[in-house]
């Protein structure tokens, strides 16, 4: 009996050390597959980064405005907390993701004014829904998280003119030299 035990208790403390961590599983219930592979294919270049986190966000700000547009559904009211919930875990991973560029000096010049544009949007957007307690608190992390974007946005996109005027990435030669075939 006291082997059965001790047994149990093992698998149970093996189990607990292998499962991915909660903040992981978080981030995934927050995408799909197919979004992370998209930001995985662009993880080396932030600026399409940004782009690719923008694209994912407007999507998720289509639904609520979809479901906003429609006066009745069924499962309206969870649809509209799973989406803005989605919408406020993505922009805190963006908003993560900008931190990180801002300290590494990331060239984000083309892409900021593109996000600034769309964040205002969000904002309205969010704020669209009829008050619901059922998704009021998913709905102020969201808006919440789109503010401290639009902060960010504002604060880097002059910090990115000055940088980049003080230091000016290398030019690209437009006639790389050929390489010949032997």
């Amino acid at each position: 009996m006291r082997q059965r035990l001790l047994i149990f208790l093992f698998v149970l403390t093996c189990g607990h050390c292998c499962e991915p961590s909660l903040a992981a599983q978080a981030r995934q219930n927050h995408l799909s597959e197919a979004e992370v592979e998209s930001l995985r294919e662009v993880a080396y270049f932030p600026a399409s980064r940004v782009l690719v986190f923008q694209k994912i966000i407007d999507s998720r700000i289509a639904r609520i405005q979809d479901l906003v547009s429609k006066r009745y559904q069924a499962g309206k009211t969870e649809d509209l907390h799973d989406a803005i919930e989605q919408v406020a875990g993505i922009a805190i991973e963006l908003e993560d993701n900008l931190e990180d560029y801002d300290r590494g000096h990331r060239d984000l010049r083309k892409s900021l004014p593109k996000l600034l544009d769309a964040v205002e949007r969000w904002t309205s957007i969010l704020k669209q829904p009829e008050e619901n307690p059922a998704y009021e608190v998913q709905r102020r992390l969201a808006l919440d998280a789109v503010d401290d974007i639009h902060k960010e946005c504002t604060e880097l996109i002059p910090e990115q003119k000055a940088w980049f005027k003080e230091h000016p990435p290398a030019k690209e030669d437009p006639h790389p030299p050929v390489e010949e075939k032997r």
